[in-house]
């Protein structure tokens, strides 16, 4: 939000702040909430990426089409090692996953 939109809300009574203020998370929970968004929205990509149709993806985790959208969405009920593993199934390594988490903090923090 520009400052300018900004000020003029706080003017009108309005506060403002993050999804993390509103929601009242630690700093640990909304680096957790932020890395599940980054790993997840990066699944999705490199999944289209390969060709790969979430049935695809599934069938090399040994898992089920609506687990993989349930991934790709961040689904609270997926675990980050199963997120993680998918991302990685689709041929990512561990320096994507860094660029990913440091690509998304810096688009936060601007």
């Amino acid at each position: 939000m520009d400052a300018r939109k900004r000020k003029r809300l706080e003017a009108a009574g309005w506060s403002t702040g993050s999804a993390a203020d509103f929601l009242g998370l630690s700093v640990e929970e909304a680096a957790l909430v932020e890395t599940r968004l980054a790993v997840s929205g990066a699944l999705r990509d490199r999944r289209l990426e390969a060709g790969l149709t979430q049935g695809a993806l599934a069938k090399k985790l040994n898992s089920s089409q609506s687990r993989v959208a349930k991934m790709e969405a961040a689904d609270s009920s997926v675990s980050l090692d199963l997120l993680l593993r998918a991302y990685f199934a689709t041929g990512a390594t561990k320096h994507d996953l860094a660029k990913i988490l440091t690509a998304r903090r810096r688009r936060v923090a601007a």
